[in-house]
Formats: C-alpha cells, structure tokens, sequence
C-alpha cells in the first residue's frame, strides 16, 4: 500500500467502504426475508435494496468526490510545492488556497516554508561575504587561464575532461559544438590513445610528484600534431580509480613547424642536388681545359657557359624559393591595414610628423610593430626639406603594397641604403631596416608616383580582403574539478542520479505529425554535468528540412524556408547531435514527440538513439501528482523559471528551460529517495497514462 500514491489509497477506502455497505444491505435484507418467508415480497426486497444500493453508492461517490477534490489533491499539492521549496530552491509566495478545507495544515505548510527561506537567505547572505572573495579569485584565474597561449587540459585517471580553455577548443575541435571538448567527455575522442596512456603510465612507474613528460601525439579529427607536456597532480587532490592522480597536459600545435622544418630540409636536399652536378661537370671541364695547354674549342666553350648558366639558374632560383619560404619559417601574425595605417599616424604624430594615410580594406601578413618602427625611422630621416607626408596600403597580387610619398626632393638609393643599415629604435641594437625586410622576404626601393610625387614602396607577400570586424573570440576556461573524484558505476540502473550527465534537447518541425512527412527544421541542446548546465557546451543548428515550412508553423518558432535555405540537411545534423550526446541521458519535455522524428531518420543519420530518457512531463507527475498541468509553460511557472517571451517557442529558449526545470526537480526527486536512475525509472512508470516511458 506504501507505494501507491495517496489519492490511489483514498479511491480503494472508498470502494473498500461502498463495497461493505452494500455487503451489509445485502445481507440485512436477505435476513429479513428469510424471517418473513413469504415469497411474496421478494420483488419488494429486491427493489428496495436496488434502491437503497444504488443511493448508498452515490452517496459514498460523492463523499469520495469530495474528499478526493478537498483533500487528496490538495495534500498532493502542498507536498509538491513544499518540496519545490525546499530542495528546487523556489522563492515565490507558498500559494494555501487549494487547501482551504485542511484547517491549519495550510498556514503551518506555508510557515514552514517561509521560515526555510528566511534561514536560506540569511545563511546565503553569511555565505556570500565570505565567498566574494574567493570568487574573484576564481575570475582573476579564469581570466589568466584563458589567456595562456597553449591548451591546457586537466583529466581525471579515467581520462575524462574535468577543466579546458580556449585554446584547447581551437586546438582540439574547431566551431562545431559536436567536436569541441567537453566536460566529462573522453579524451580519447579528440587525441590519439596510445602516446598519452604511455606517458601517463611511465610518469606513475617514475614514483617523483616532479616528474613531467613530453611526447607528441595527434589529433583524431583534422590531423593536427601537438607537442605536450604532462604532470600528475600533486599532494591534495581526491583521487579515485584505485589511488592514480590525474594529471595536466598542455598543448603546442606543432604541425606548421614540423611542415615549415621539413620544406626547409627537402629545400637544402635540392639545393646541394642541383648545385653539385654542374659544379661536377665544371670540374671535367676545367681537367680538359688543363690537359689542353688552356686552348679550348668552340664546342667545349658552349659546355663551359651552359653549365655556368645552369649553375647561375639554380642559385638564382633556389634563393628566390628561400627568400619566400623565409617569410614562412618566421612567427609572422595577422594584422588589419588600418591598424598598421593607424599605429603610423600615432607614431608620426608622437614625433611631430603629420601623416595622413588612405589604407584598404585588408588583412596583412606582417609584424606590425617592427614595420611601424621602420617607416617611422624612415619619415624621421626624411624630414628635412619635406612635408604632406602619405601613407598608402592597396592590394597588389596575393598581397599588398605599402607606399609612402610626400612633397619635396625624392631621395637617393645610397642614401636609403644607409639609413637601412642603420639601427632602429625599438630597443634592441641589431634590428635594422635591413633585418626587418629580411625577416618580411621583402626589400623597399625609391620610385615617383603617378603624381609625380616621389615615395618609397614595399611589398608584403601575403595579404586577404578584410570583412566586417568579428566579434571577439570568448576564451573562457570550463571545469568542474570535482569530477576529479566521481565515482563511475558500470550500469544505468545502478547509477547515480547525481553522477549522470544529461543533454538536455528541444526540436522545431514543419509540423506536428512525423508520420505524414513532417520534418525538424532546428536542434538545440545544452549540457549538464555534476549537477550544472555548461554555459559554454551548446548545440544550436538549424536543418534543411527538404520541404516547405508551413505559414503557420513559421508564426509558432519563427523560421522561414529562406533561414534554412543554406543549413545542413537532418543527416550531417543528425550525425552531429548525437556525438554531442555520446554517453548522456537524453532529457526532454515531451520526449516521445521530438525522438520519434529522430528515430524515423536513423537509418539516413546512420545512427542509433538508444539513449537513456527522461521525460520532464512524467517527472513533474512525479513530484507534483498527476492532477496538476504539465506543460512546460506551467511547470516552470511552478519552479519559478521566467522563459522570455522572444525564445518561447525556439529550440534554444524551451531548452534552457527545460534544463533549469530538470535541475530543480532533481533534488526534489532525490529528496523522495529516488536516487538512482534504476529507482526514478520504477517511479516515472507508475505515471505512464500520461505519456509513454522511451526507456526499454
């Protein structure tokens, strides 16, 4: 009887109670007649008790009505709302009304309550003067952390992702959310296995908390070669896993120099290949030329100047090859025209030089700041005797051309030489003009404009069209270090709710019947590991849904054929979901609506969604009761989520409330004693004439 709800054990005493009442009629009447025995007044009896059966039962239907509407529910109603309030952390007002009829059940529910909030609240306050500080700690190392140059990972001794930063994302994955690291998520799904379980293991057979090791792995998507450090964490780490530490590793893209190092040597190959057989053949030239007294015939004359030309030919090209390649080899970054042209202006006008410039719309290949310091060097020396000085970037080929010019005299070749070899002052003595084309493959000469104004031009050998300016990259670190000691279960069932990772998934569709080719147009879905959404962990795509949207559909979710025009198809998107997903349980509301267009597209996605399910729809039953409405507009209205109106009805916006109501309900579920998935699955079947359980 314990595992029956209350309104299910109050329904049964009534029954309990109608059926006995018509047992004692029955047997009081059949009493009776007996004693009469006269068979005459059976009709009478029969009527009668019909009668009176008949009154008993709705009488005792109504009593139960009663009961079921005035008590039942209503206790089922204050226990869901007190457990809001307790574990789901709910601060709206306890609302009493539906339990009226409970005498003072209500107020004392309601006081309850409000006392439990007034002792949060004071102890939150108490709670948060003491972690201020701690917390802009965190920021300030937040910060640092995603600003060092290298990825830096922090795993678990099950290699499972516990702390990235930024340039792990950009390292390890890319943009797509399906393949950038994530927090519980393994390793080995981004690098390459056998380098890193190799370190790991030499480094625990090593016995000193000191140790490193470097080795070089791989990456398993775009082939990327990474050069990597690892550390074991120290002394004051929870460790699990039989005692092993997890450990550090830090990561340095390598596969450019590892290119850059081999086109050096295929180019050192070649230059002593091609250099050596007409040296060769000089050589034997030069032995006949000798044994002849030095009087060589016409014939032995044009094998002589063939292979000099030859020679000259592959010197000339081979150091052409190497002048562009060296613009290669050196750490050149990426820099915006006008903020070359800008730096100038500012550096000009620091010395009292008015500069005006006129850059285009480009991306340059440079350093920035040894080129301003060159043409400032150059602008200084020129100006004696000239004035109206310009500075002009335009495209040129593959790449630009930077012109200065001015009004006045132009200026000597020898003379430009010599302010070349002449130290610039940046600082450092041995950065000449002449390093620094040397280090841009470049060189700068003299020439007269169209104009007729004289000027200076130097090429730069790499540049691109600049689009609009992106916004800026969020570099932030993601972690969660207390999956350093979570404990891993090997079945579902046993596991712990708490220990489980959840996405959290919504779907908009053409329409709302899969079975007559309807299609999803758009997937969203978030993380949650230990317990929190990862802000940064998000999958938001919208699908080519091969068909047209209907009108009334587009006024729903707002997406019209012309936004989905150029996404992926539910293939490609498909595919990419359920990576993100890998090794989840899958949270929904309304969870059979939005898998049964998953699973009808299986076999063109080429994937399996057999994941785990949860169903916020029949977890909310579960904590509120079955008399209340589930639909997410009121369930978070319950918990006191605020959907904004402009993402209800978007793929993004019902999934982030479906997250933050799925993580409220979580301790209130546990706080019932369904700890386990196993526990909470027995329990959310008890409630399947709502909706059907998608577990098998």
């Amino acid at each position: 009887m314990q595992r029956l709800s209350l309104r299910l054990r109050v329904f049964l005493f009534f029954a309990a109670l109608a059926a006995g009442n018509l047992a004692a009629l029955g047997a009081g009447l059949w009493l009776g007649y007996r004693r009469l025995a006269d068979p005459s007044v059976l009709n009478a009896f029969v009527i009668g008790g019909t009668v009176a059966g008949f009154a008993i039962l709705g009488l005792i239907t109504w009593v139960w009505f009663l009961f079921d509407e005035n008590v039942a529910k209503p206790i089922e109603r204050l226990a869901g709302g007190m457990r809001a309030r307790t574990h789901a952390e709910v601060a709206s007002e306890f609302d009493a009304a539906p339990a009226r009829y409970l005498g003072d059940l209500a107020p004392a529910a309601a006081a309850v309550t409000q006392t439990l909030s007034e002792t949060r609240n004071a102890l939150a306050e108490a709670v948060a003067r003491e972690t201020t500080r701690l917390a802009t700690e965190k920021d300030r190392l937040e910060a640092l952390l995603s600003d060092v140059p290298v990825g830096v990972l922090l795993c678990s001794p099950d290699h499972q992702l516990v702390f990235y930063n930024g340039q792990a994302v950009d390292l390890l994955g890319g943009i797509d959310a399906a393949h950038v690291p994530g927090l519980d998520r393994r390793l080995f799904d981004y690098l390459h296995e056998a380098p890193i379980r190799h370190a790991y293991a030499r480094l625990l057979e090593t016995d000193d908390p000191d140790a490193a090791s470097d080795l070089l792995c791989a990456t398993v998507g775009p082939a990327k070669v990474l050069a990597a450090r690892m550390r074991l964490l120290g002394e004051g780490v929870d460790h699990h896993a039989g005692g092993r530490p997890g450990y550090v590793l830090t990561l340095r893209d390598v596969t450019g120099n590892l290119a850059a190092h081999a086109a050096r040597e295929a180019l050192l190959e070649e230059l002593f290949d091609r250099v050596r057989r007409p040296a060769a053949n000089l050589q034997t030239v030069l032995g006949v030329l000798a044994e002849q007294g030095g009087r060589a015939p016409e014939a032995l004359d044009r094998a002589v100047m063939a292979e000099v030309q030859a020679l000259a030919r592959a010197v000339t090209e081979l150091a052409a090859r190497h002048d562009a390649d060296r613009a290669e080899w050196w750490p050149l970054s990426l820099i915006r025209a006008t903020d070359l042209a800008e730096a100038l202006v500012a550096r000009a006008g620091a010395e009292g030089v008015a500069l005006r410039t006129d850059a285009a719309a480009l991306i340059l290949r440079c350093d920035g700041f040894e080129l301003v310091a060159l043409f400032s060097a150059l602008v200084a020396r020129l100006g004696t005797g000239r004035d109206d000085f310009t500075i002009t970037i335009t495209p040129e080929g593959a790449g630009a051309l930077i012109t200065l010019d001015w009004q006045g005299p132009p200026v000597s070749v020898a003379d430009l030489d010599r302010w070349l070899d002449a130290p610039l002052e940046v600082g450092l003595a041995d950065v000449t003009g002449r390093r620094v084309l040397s280090m841009h493959a470049t060189e700068i000469w003299p020439e007269t404009g169209a104009a007729g104004r004289p000027g200076l031009c130097l090429p730069l050998r790499e540049a691109r069209g600049a689009a609009k300016r992106p916004p800026p990259v969020p570099r932030a670190v993601v972690y969660d270090f207390d999956l350093l000691s979570k404990a891993r279960s090997a079945g579902i069932a046993d596991a712990r709710l708490a220990d489980l990772t959840y996405v959290v998934f919504d779907t908009e569709t053409t329409g709302l019947l899969p079975t007559e080719g309807d299609e999803i147009v758009q997937i969203a879905a978030v993380r949650i590991v230990n317990g929190r959404r990862v802000d940064k962990e998000v999958f938001d795509t919208l699908v080519n849904p091969g068909r047209r949207i209907p009108p009334g559909s587009t006024q729903v979710h707002g997406i019209s054929d012309a936004m989905v025009i150029d996404a992926p198809g539910i293939a490609e998107v498909g595919r990419r979901f359920h990576a993100f997903a890998e090794g989840a349980v899958l949270v929904a509301h309304n969870a059979p609506f939005d898998l049964e267009f998953l699973r009808r597209k299986e076999g063109v996605i080429g994937r399996t969604f057999d994941h785990p399910v949860l169903d916020t729809v029949l977890l909310s039953a579960v904590v509120f009761g079955q008399s209340e409405v589930h639909s997410l507009d009121a369930l978070t209205h319950r918990l006191g989520i605020t959907i904004p109106e402009e993402a209800r009805h978007t793929a993004i916006g019902d999934t982030v409330a479906t997250a933050d109501a799925f993580l409220k309900l979580l301790p209130a579920l546990q706080a019932r004693g369904l700890v386990s998935f196993g526990d909470l699955l027995a329990e959310v079947r008890k409630h399947g004439r709502l909706l059907k359980d998608l577990n098998g």
